[in-house]
């Protein structure tokens, strides 16, 4: 399984970015998709998911109303759109596959395949 993550880059606070994640040899057919950031010095946090048909997201606290996850499956490929960005938000954003159909939001770290990562710097 191969997820290669894109889009990041510096940007002011208050801005946007658009992250990309394509994802590749995923066994079945089936797959729920979610984003992971680690910030320097910190552990890394699930921020979001998205289930297979792309009909129901996840967020958690800190990125809801701000986050939007989406997807297209003609193209594999997997979205982040951030806005009104923070300084908090500066990470190294990693795309996570799940196999099935909803993403163990429970689990979000687990039985999953992640991407190599996007720095993502939001400057104050």
């Amino acid at each position: 399984v191969q997820l290669q993550a894109s889009g990041g880059g510096l940007v002011q606070a208050g801005g946007s970015l658009r992250l990309s994640c394509v994802v590749s040899g995923v066994r079945g057919s089936d797959y729920a998709m979610g984003w992971i950031r680690r910030a320097p010095g910190k552990e890394h946090e699930f921020i979001a998911s998205i289930n297979w048909r792309g009909t129901s997201t996840y967020y958690v606290d800190s990125v809801k109303g701000r986050f939007t996850i989406s997807r297209d499956n003609a193209k594999n490929t997997v979205y982040l759109h951030m806005s009104n960005l923070k300084p908090e938000d500066t990470a190294v954003y990693y795309c996570a596959a799940m196999e099935g159909s909803v993403y163990d939001v429970e689990r979000p770290y687990e039985n999953n395949y992640w991407g190599q990562g996007t720095l993502v710097t939001v400057s104050s």
